[in-house]
C-alpha cells in the first residue's frame, strides 16, 4: 500500500522505467512484467483514494455529445421536443431537466442515466 505522496512519485518513476522495456509489457514471464502489474495496481488504488474523478457536469456532457453528433441548440431542441430557450437554460446550468426530458436526453444523446439524473 502506498502511504505517502513521496512513495507514490517514486513508484511512478519506477513504472516509467519498467515501461521502457517492451518485454515488461508483453511477456508475462518477464521479471519486470509482474513488478509492473503490482506497482500499477498500487498506483490505481492510491489514485482512487487520493485523486477521485467525479462525474462530469451534465452541461459539459450535453455539449460534448452535441459536438460529437454535430447538433446545434435548435436541432437539439427539435430532437428533445423542447424550446431552444429551455436547451439554453440546461446548457448554462440555469435549470435542470424534468424527469421526462432527462429520459429523452439520456436516450437520444446516449448519456448515462446516472449523469443526467445527477446521482
Amino acid at each position: 500500500m502506498i502511504q505517502t505522496e513521496q512513495q507514490y512519485k517514486a513508484i511512478l518513476e519506477r513504472i516509467e522505467e519498467l515501461l521502457q522495456v517492451t518485454d515488461n509489457i508483453e511477456n508475462q514471464n518477464a521479471k519486470g512484467y509482474v513488478e509492473l502489474n503490482v506497482l500499477s495496481d498500487l498506483v490505481v488504488a492510491y489514485e482512487e483514494a487520493n485523486y477521485p474523478v467525479g462525474k462530469p457536469p451534465l452541461t459539459e456532457v450535453i455539449k460534448m455529445r452535441m459536438a460529437e453528433k454535430g447538433l446545434n441548440q435548435k436541432r437539439l431542441s427539435e430532437l428533445l421536443g423542447i424550446s431552444t430557450s429551455r436547451v439554453s437554460e440546461y446548457l448554462t446550468g440555469k435549470s435542470e431537466p424534468t424527469l421526462k426530458v432527462a429520459r429523452e436526453i439520456s436516450k437520444k444523446l446516449s448519456i448515462e442515466p446516472s449523469i443526467v439524473l445527477g446521482v
